[in-house]
């Protein structure tokens, strides 16, 4: 599928899931809100299956499948929450999972695939080397590709989330969520938009990986090219489909440096007692970080994963 979602797409995907999926909590904190001085709402999908959205837009894309679409199985490239994301989708489904994984992703990420039971082949940490490799395997198994956020049912099954928060926050100002490929934020806006045409969206991405930000200000899709970040589920590029919806109904985009994102993370670790990735991290940052533009405001921010290598925390080694 190459067209872009409706609302009504998010709708349905949100029934198809809903048995499948947990409903997340929305959390908030006093002592975040002070330092801020904006009411944030946090919606917690780090407590998702996997430990993260993915698993919404895997699940949704899983089961959308025609059972001979199905039988051959599924494939993927992921730096590790899809891929466990789908490869859990797969196993409830009753079929093989096979995924591509740069050889630098994080340990915990690589023994989640593995229990539950997807089927790993490593590459090179680069774009070009887990499409060729992801291709090698299609042509040698026949599985079916769900890609990690160019998929029409993923985009749709992500949007879920905000879906869900402004069920639970009605009144929210602003949405937070960050961006790698764009299959979360374009979720969110579709969403977002839809519920409430005012609501602002904003994507939050590393200042050493911001195509995705270039290439909102420019207009023109601009790959990533070696990106270097901590927030290691914000590597990959938009695609022409991501970033037709992120350009259309996105508000803006902010960078944030690597210390910035750690000191977010140290910060609801501290203070909400809750595990988040770096990743999860980079909406907090840049609320952290540009104050002014949510002070007094009802903030949604989208926690999009919890799954850390907890051996080598950012700031123990810092």
């Amino acid at each position: 599928m190459t067209d872009i979602p409706t609302f009504q797409d998010i709708q349905l995907a949100h029934k198809r899931i809903a048995a499948h999926i947990h409903r997340t909590p929305v959390l908030t904190s006093t002592g975040i809100n002070a330092i801020t001085g904006a009411e944030i709402f946090f919606k917690c999908e780090n407590f998702q299956k996997v430990g993260a959205f993915k698993y919404r837009g895997a699940t949704n894309a899983v089961l959308s499948l025609a059972e001979n679409e199905a039988s051959k199985g599924v494939a993927t490239h992921s730096s590790g929450n899809h891929a466990a994301a789908l490869a859990l989708a797969a196993r409830n489904r009753g079929i093989r999972s096979y995924v591509v994984m740069p050889r630098t992703a994080p340990r915990p990420k690589i023994e989640a695939v593995r229990h539950y039971g997807g089927e790993i082949t490593f590459c090179e940490p680069t774009l070009q080397s887990r499409e060729e490799t992801l291709k090698a395997i299609v042509e040698k198994t026949g599985a079916y590709i769900v890609h990690p956020y160019d998929n029409f049912w993923v985009i749709s099954g992500q949007g879920t989330a905000v879906l869900e928060l402004l069920e639970q926050s009605p009144a929210l100002d602003v949405v937070m969520a960050p961006v790698g490929g764009g299959g979360l934020l374009s979720g969110t806006a579709l969403a977002a938009k839809s519920v409430n045409p005012s609501l602002k969206v904003i994507g939050c991405e590393p200042a050493l990986a911001d195509d995705a930000c270039r290439s909102f200000k420019s207009g023109n899709l601009i790959p990533s090219v070696s990106p270097k970040t901590i927030a290691d589920g914000l590597l990959t590029s938009l695609s022409e489909r991501t970033f037709t919806i992120i350009r259309d109904r996105v508000d803006d985009i902010l960078t944030v440096s690597e210390e910035s994102i750690v000191r977010a993370m140290f910060l609801v670790w501290q203070r909400m007692k809750i595990i988040i990735e770096p990743s999860s991290a980079v909406p907090v940052a840049a609320l952290l970080d540009n104050q002014g533009l949510f002070a007094g405001k009802q903030v949604g921010i989208i926690l999009s994963g919890g799954n850390v290598d907890l051996f080598h925390l950012p700031f123990q080694e810092g």
